[in-house]
C-alpha cells in the first residue's frame, strides 16, 4: 500500500506510525549515525501490534504476565525506542530519544538489557533476537504448565530481518521452536530485500517461507504497509499451534523519494534535504522531535490500555494458594531457594567421607541428583550430549509439546542455538537454564555466551571434556585456549573443580547467581576426592584458597585447577620428601579469587616463594598470578600447554606433553 492509499484509507493509523519514523529520522539525524530505514518500514507492523494485539501496561513494565516484543533486527533500534517513548514507559523520555546514540543514554545504538524498561533482551548481532525468543517462549510454556494459564498465559512477538534469518544461529532456533511447537511465538520478517551491500539476491537466493514451513511453522504473509492485512495475518498467526512467521513485505526507508527501496536507508542518516522531501511525502509539517498532542494522547492511551488486563491477572494470582503465591513471586525475583545451601553441604559432607574417585562431569550429576529436587525452576539439557555431559537426573523428565512440566530439555546437535535460548529463559524470569556440551564447542556458543556476559544474567553452562585429559578423540576436541578465552571475557564465572566437593560448591554459586553467568568446566577423566575434611563453608566462593600447607618453611606454592590439582599434591608429596616446603593452592574459580580483597589474596599467594601453575591449557591468564600479586619472573613457572594436543590415551598425553607430577618438581627445583 502507498503512502497516499495509506493516508485515505487509515489517516489514524498513518499518523500514529508517522510518529514511530519520525522520531527514528530525527533521532538518527541529530545523533549522526543510526539506521533509519527499518524503522520508517516496520512502523506500520509495529503500530498494528501494540495498538491490537501486544498486552502490556506502560507504567507496569515488570509485570509477569505481558507478552514479550523482541526487537531482533537490533539496529532498528530507534523503532523500539519511539514505541516505548510514545506508551509512556517512564524512563524512556523525549530527552533520551534526543541523545540517541550519546554516552550515558539509555538509548544506545542496539537495545542493552537493563538500560531501559521495555527492552527484553540485547540485540544488534543478528540472529541472537530470533534466538533468544525461542527460549522466552519455552519459559512461558514451562511455567504455564507449573503454575496455571490463569497466572501465564502470554505471547512472544519477535521482529527480524534478512540478517537475523540469514545468520547460522536462526536455523538452529527456528528448527528447535518448530519441533517444540511453540505456539506462542510469532515472529515478524521485515521482508524488504535490502542488505547493507545492496539487494538481497547479491548473497541469497532461499525461499524464506517455505523454509520456515519445513521446519513446522506456520507461515502467513501480508502487506506490511496495509494495517489491515497484518491485523489479519497476527490473527491468523494466533489461531494456530505452531509458531508462527508473518512475512511482511515492506519498503525500507519507505516514504524517503531517493533512498526507499536502497541500502542508502539502511544505515545512515537521511540528510536535512532528505528529510524535508520526506515530511513531505508524510504531511508532516512538524519540526523535529515534535509530536502533536492527538497522537501523543492517542499513544499513550495505547500504554495504559493493558492496564485492566494486569488488575484482572493480580485478581487471578490472587485465587492462588498462599504457598504457591510465594512461590511464584519468588521463582520470578530469581532468588534460590532456602534450602540450596543445606542441600550442597549435605552433599559435600557425604563426599568428604565417600571420596569417590569420578569425573568432575560425573561429580556435577551426583550435585544434580540432589539439586534439581531442590530448586525445582531448573530447566536443563544439552547439545546432542546429554550421556557425556551427565546433564539429566532421574526427576525432570523431557520437555515437549506432549509434556510441559518436563524439565530437560534435548537441543539437538544445536550449541549455539541452545545457549541463545537459555539467556531467552533467564530473561523470561522463572526459570533457572542450564546446558552441556563439550568444552571445545564454547566455540559454536560464544556469541551468545558473550551476551550472557554483557546482560549479566544468571545462565549455567556445562562444559566437559575440558582438556587433553579427554584422550582419543584428540585435538579437534581437545580445548586448549578455551579456558584462557571465557576467562578474557568480563563477567563470567569460569569453574574448574578439582573433584565432587569443588563441584558441588560451584553449582551452589551458579544457582545462587543474580548477575553473572557461569561456565562449569569439567573433566572426562576420574579425579580423586581432594577435599576430603568437610567444611561447612563454600571454599570455592573465595575463588582459591589453600588445599594444603607446606609443612616445613614454605620455599614453593603451586597453584592448580580442575584435573591439575591432584598432579598439584602429588608433586607436593615428593617436593616435601625433599625437604622443599610446598603449599598447594587450588584456585577454582579465578574471577572470584580476583574479587577478594588485598589482604586474603596476600595470605593465598605471599611474597617470597617460587610459583608454579599446572593446568592442561594455555597460559594466558595466568601471569596475573604468577608475576602479579607479590610474584617475579624469575620464580615464576608453567606447566601446561603451548599448542594444540594429539590423539591418544590421556595417561600418555599427559606424559608426553609433560604435565606430570616429575616435571613440576623439576621447575620447582630449577627456580630455587
Amino acid at each position: 500500500m502507498d503512502i497516499a492509499t495509506l493516508k485515505e484509507l487509515h489517516p489514524d493509523h498513518f499518523a500514529r506510525a508517522t510518529a514511530i519514523r519520525m522520531l527514528a529520522i530525527d533521532a538518527v539525524e541529530a545523533a549522526n549515525s543510526g539506521h533509519p530505514g527499518m524503522p520508517m518500514g516496520m512502523a506500520d507492523v509495529a503500530t498494528v501490534l501494540f495498538e491490537k494485539h501486544l498486552r502490556f501496561d506502560a507504567s507496569a513494565p515488570d509485570w509477569a504476565d505481558r507478552d514479550r516484543f523482541i526487537l531482533s533486527a537490533g539496529h532498528g533500534s530507534m523503532l523500539l525506542y519511539a514505541l516505548l517513548h510514545l506508551t509512556g514507559y517512564e524512563d524512556m523520555t523525549l530527552d533520551q530519544v534526543k541523545n540517541f546514540r550519546q554516552l550515558g543514554s539509555i538509548t544506545a545504538g542496539h537495545p542493552e538489557f537493563g538500560h531501559a524498561k521495555g527492552i527484553e533482551t540485547t540485540t544488534g548481532p543478528l540472529g541472537q533476537g530470533i534466538a533468544n525468543a525461542v527460549g522466552f517462549a519455552m519459559a512461558e510454556e514451562a511455567l504455564r504448565a507449573r503454575f496455571g494459564k490463569k497466572v501465564v498465559d502470554h505471547y512472544t512477538y519477535v521482529i527480524a530481518g534478512d540478517g537475523c534469518l540469514m545468520e547460522g544461529i536462526s536455523h538452529e532456533a527456528i528448527g528447535l521452536a518448530g519441533m517444540q511447537k511453540l505456539g506462542k511465538l510469532i515472529v515478524f520478517w521485515d521482508d524488504n530485500n535490502i542488505s547493507i551491500d545492496g539487494k538481497i539476491s547479491l548473497s541469497d537466493v532461499t525461499d524464506q517461507q517455505k523454509r520456515f514451513q519445513a521446519a513446522g511453522w506456520h507461515v502467513v504473509e501480508c502487506d506490511g504497509h496495509d494495517p489491515e492485512d497484518i491485523n489479519e495475518a497476527i490473527v491468523k498467526a494466533k489461531s494456530t499451534k505452531k509458531p508462527s512467521m508473518i512475512a511482511c513485505k515492506t519498503h525500507i526507508g519507505f516514504g524517503s523519494p531517493n533512498r526507499q527501496d536502497t541500502a542508502k536507508a539502511h544505515g545512515a542518516p537521511l540528510g536535512a534535504e532528505e528529510i524535508a522531501l520526506v515530511r513531505d511525502a508524510y504531511g508532516w509539517p512538524h519540526g523535529p522531535f515534535d509530536i502533536p498532542a492527538d497522537i501523543l494522547n492517542a499513544w499513550r492511551a495505547i500504554g495504559s490500555k493493558g492496564a485492566s488486563d494486569r488488575t484482572e491477572w493480580q485478581e487471578r494470582l490472587a485465587t492462588l494458594s498462599a504457598s504457591r503465591q510465594k512461590e511464584f513471586e519468588r521463582v520470578m525475583s530469581g532468588e534460590a531457594p532456602r534450602k540450596l545451601a543445606s542441600t550442597v553441604r549435605a552433599l559435600k559432607k557425604q563426599i568428604s567421607e565417600s571420596r569417590p574417585k569420578v569425573a568432575t562431569r560425573k561429580s556435577s550429576e551426583m550435585a544434580l541428583e540432589v539439586l534439581n529436587p531442590a530448586v525445582p525452576e531448573t530447566l536443563g539439557g544439552s547439545a546432542d550430549l546429554t550421556g557425556s555431559n551427565n546433564t539429566k537426573t532421574p526427576d525432570l523428565g523431557i520437555f515437549n509439546p506432549e509434556n510441559r512440566k518436563g524439565r530437560y530439555i534435548h537441543y539437538g546437535i544445536r550449541e549455539h542455538g541452545m545457549a541463545a535460548a537459555m539467556n531467552g529463559m533467564a530473561l523470561h524470569g522463572g526459570v533457572k537454564p542450564y546446558g552441556g556440551t563439550f568444552m571445545c564447542f564454547t566455540d559454536y556458543a560464544r556469541g551468545a555466551m558473550r551476551l550472557s556476559a554483557l546482560m549479566g544474567i544468571p545462565v549455567t553452562y556445562v562444559m566437559t571434556h575440558d582438556s587433553i585429559g579427554l584422550g582419543e578423540d584428540g585435538p579437534t576436541h581437545q580445548p586448549v585456549e578455551h579456558l584462557a578465552i571465557l576467562r578474557a571475557t568480563p563477567n563470567i564465572n569460569v569453574f574448574r573443580p578439582a573433584d565432587t566437593v569443588e563441584t558441588a560448591e560451584a553449582w551452589e554459586i551458579a544457582l545462587s547467581s543474580t548477575s553473572t553467568p557461569s561456565v562449569l568446566a569439567l573433566s572426562r577423566q576420574g579425579l580423586p576426592t581432594v577435599r576430603t575434611e568437610h567444611k561447612t563453608k563454600n571454599l570455592t566462593a573465595q575463588g582459591a584458597y589453600v588445599l594444603a600447607e607446606a609443612t616445613t618453611r614454605r620455599q614453593a606454592v603451586l597453584m592448580a585447577t580442575g584435573s591439575e590439582v591432584e598432579i598439584a599434591l602429588a608433586a607436593r608429596e615428593m617436593l616435601e620428601q625433599q625437604g622443599i616446603g610446598t603449599r598447594v593452592v587450588s584456585m577454582p574459580c579465578a574471577e572470584l579469587f580476583a574479587a577478594q580483597d588485598e589482604k586474603y589474596r596476600r595470605k593465598v599467594l605471599p611474597a617470597g616463594a617460587v610459583r608454579v601453575a599446572i593446568e592442561a591449557g594455555v597460559r594466558q591468564g595466568w601471569d596475573r598470578w604468577l608475576l602479579g600479586e607479590r610474584g617475579r619472573e624469575a620464580k615464576a613457572g608453567f606447566v601446561g600447554m603451548d599448542g594444540f594436543g594429539a590423539s591418544g590415551p590421556a595417561e600418555e598425553l599427559y606424559e608426553k606433553f609433560g604435565i606430570t607430577a616429575e616435571n613440576v618438581v623439576e621447575t620447582v627445583k630449577a627456580m630455587l
